[in-house]
């Protein structure tokens, strides 16, 4: 059972990457004790995707409730993050380090949780394949950006959520994805990629799938 508290703030850290600093935004566990790790991945930083995006802060304040420290850094080359922008190669390396403070800072906890938006999803599902089962315990995938890159494979208790009127990347391609695998996708209608206006109920479904 947990115990509610007073509403974290984020909190702005420095974390040593592969390519130089990276700054990683950090939000406590909103219960008396964190019973989980959250990383939280943004989205495409060619097209102004950061750490403050609004679906990335939604899933961390969301996890953050249900009693997960999370992490959400500026991957290389965004904001003040050292290093240059690689496609999502080199920020998986980037993802692992910011892993490596987290379990550092916290060496009691031991569930983890890896989420991201759009860009942020493949980022994730290559980290996730570094890692064993017994390591993960779960994955959210928002928007995951199957048509842009040469997405992975997910463990079939992946959250996948996505917009029925996606302008970015079309649920076609997601069901194509997901089909041969048996995955099942938690598909948001009337919504496109940035779930504007959508972001309650977004939290809505992390709530219901996910237990702190």
């Amino acid at each position: 059972m947990t115990t509610p508290r007073k509403a974290p703030s984020f909190e702005l850290i420095d974390i040593a990457g592969p390519a130089g600093r990276l700054e990683c935004l950090r939000l406590a566990a909103a219960t008396e004790y964190p019973h989980g790790i959250a990383l939280v991945a943004h989205p495409n930083p060619t097209e102004g995707g950061t750490f403050t995006n609004k679906i990335v802060h939604t899933l961390a304040k969301t996890l953050s409730r249900l009693g997960y420290v999370c992490y959400c850094p500026n991957l290389r080359g965004v904001g003040n993050s050292e290093g240059m922008h690689e496609r999502g190669v080199g920020e998986v390396d980037d993802m692992a380090a910011v892993l490596a403070v987290a379990r550092h800072e916290n060496p009691h906890v031991h569930r983890l949780m890896l989420a991201g938006f759009s860009f942020g999803t493949y980022v994730q599902a290559q980290l996730r394949q570094r890692l064993a089962d017994d390591e993960v315990q779960n994955m959210i995938l928002v928007g995951p950006a199957i048509s842009r890159y040469d997405f992975p494979a997910v463990p079939s208790n992946s959250l996948i959520i996505h917009g029925e009127e996606d302008e970015v990347i079309p649920l076609a391609a997601v069901l194509d994805w997901a089909r041969p695998q048996h995955l099942p996708i938690v598909v948001v209608p009337g919504t496109g990629h940035f779930f504007h206006g959508r972001l309650t109920r977004l939290a809505e479904i992390v709530v219901h799938n996910v237990h702190g």
